[in-house]
């Protein structure tokens, strides 16, 4: 692949950017120079009719007109605030449910090629599209087990999506390295290596045994965890391009008048997600590391059941320590130990004073401790934690990504 096609590939993505304006909303006031010129210029160029849509709605539409990689890469930028911004990162989480579905007979073709059996043998039934996503879409059907029919979610993966993907990344990389070579500021991000991270995890993604195999990884890791567990596998008809589960019967997490009204109790909820998420992080070293609210059942007795395991994040011992001790700092308020910690586990740069990260730390704790979420500005939060890392020579570290994504 030349860089002269990934090179066409990054102008064509820019050019719709533009169009959609995507571009033109962002906050082009305090700019000056070719920057500014150029952002005026892209204001001319919108879409008159996406002049009328909202910001968020311009850049999910821009981005799905892309196709399902640009739309994974809007979702892993998401959570990257500290790359993109508070305001982007919010509204590329809409990307979520932006998806089209495929054809049915598309999905049956793929599950026959990746089996090598035909439907009618698989599954007693096999219905339509419930659901999709940028790698992949579920199918509702039933198999017969010792004469008895139970339901099962059926992942497929999308036609061509692996192929449209490895062509996307040639200008992902060059995107990166050119923001490197002409944005020096930005070079703590460390664009290459996080957009290294996005590839890898994306190519593990599209394998759906590998993703077979994380269910039943934390299955086993959580068995004898309270009110939280993955969906049961079908070995038996699971595949390079297609994985078979139990068909779970809950209501989705981001359906909050839906939990209400189910009688759920949201703040035990919320409490059990979180200490979950903590066992599987600090205790085994291994989590689910696209938690998102879509990703999330709740079933009638309160039990969290997650699905769509394609990424899963690991941790070392070393750093489940570190990450054990800054947040035990946070919560006891011991500023001093947590940027030792920092210090310690080479999050910061030696040169610098600890007593200072210190104050600064505290800057960032003080006004959220014991605040309720709905007091908390994050747009504040996420910029004050962004000027801190730049005022310490942060660079961003490859091996929590996946944590700080989650």
């Amino acid at each position: 692949m030349t860089s002269v096609g990934a090179g066409f590939r990054l102008a064509r993505a820019g050019w719709v950017l533009v169009r959609e304006g995507v571009v033109a909303a962002l906050p082009g006031e305090e700019l000056s120079g070719m920057p500014k010129l150029g952002w005026r210029l892209a204001r001319v160029l919108t879409r008159r009719r996406a002049r009328s849509h909202l910001r968020g709605d311009r850049l999910a539409q821009a981005v799905v007109r892309l196709g399902p990689s640009y739309v994974k890469l809007g979702q892993f930028l998401a959570t990257r605030p500290d790359v993109v911004g508070n305001d982007m990162a919010v509204d590329l989480a809409l990307l979520q449910d932006k998806m089209h579905t495929f054809p049915k007979a598309e999905a049956v073709a793929a599950i026959e090629a990746s089996l090598g059996r035909r439907i009618e043998d698989l599954y007693a039934t096999f219905g339509e599209p419930v659901a999709a996503a940028s790698i992949a879409q579920v199918h509702g059907a039933e198999v017969v087990r010792d004469g008895k029919a139970s339901r099962v979610a059926v992942k497929v993966i999308r036609p061509g999506v692996r192929h449209r993907f490895f062509q996307d990344l040639e200008s992902y990389f060059l995107a990166a390295r050119l923001q490197e070579k002409y944005i020096p500021s930005s070079r703590r991000l460390r664009p290459i290596e996080v957009t290294q991270t996005l590839a890898q995890t994306t190519k593990v993604e599209m394998d759906m045994r590998l993703e077979a195999a994380a269910f039943s990884e934390l299955a086993e890791n959580t068995k004898d965890d309270p009110g939280f567990r993955v969906p049961a596998v079908d070995w038996e008809r699971t595949g390079r391009d297609v994985i078979t589960m139990e068909w779970i019967d809950g209501v989705k997490m981001n359906d909050l008048t839906g939990l209400a009204a189910a009688g759920h109790d949201l703040k035990a909820i919320a409490a059990n997600l979180v200490q979950s998420f903590l066992r599987h992080t600090l205790r085994d070293g291994f989590f689910h590391a696209d938690m998102h609210p879509g990703n999330l059942f709740v079933e009638p007795d309160g039990t969290i059941v997650a699905v769509d395991l394609g990424i899963a994040g690991r941790l070392g011992k070393k750093e489940r320590r570190f990450l054990a001790e800054i947040l035990y700092g946070f919560i006891v308020r011991d500023y001093r130990r947590v940027a030792e910690v920092h210090f310690e586990a080479g999050y910061v740069p030696r040169q610098h004073n600890v007593s200072a990260f210190a104050q600064a730390i505290r800057a960032i704790g003080e006004p959220i401790h014991g605040q309720s979420a709905d007091t908390i500005s994050m747009a504040k939060l996420l910029t004050l934690l962004f000027e801190v890392t730049d005022l310490f020579d942060m660079a961003t570290r490859t091996e929590l990504v996946l944590l700080q994504k989650t």
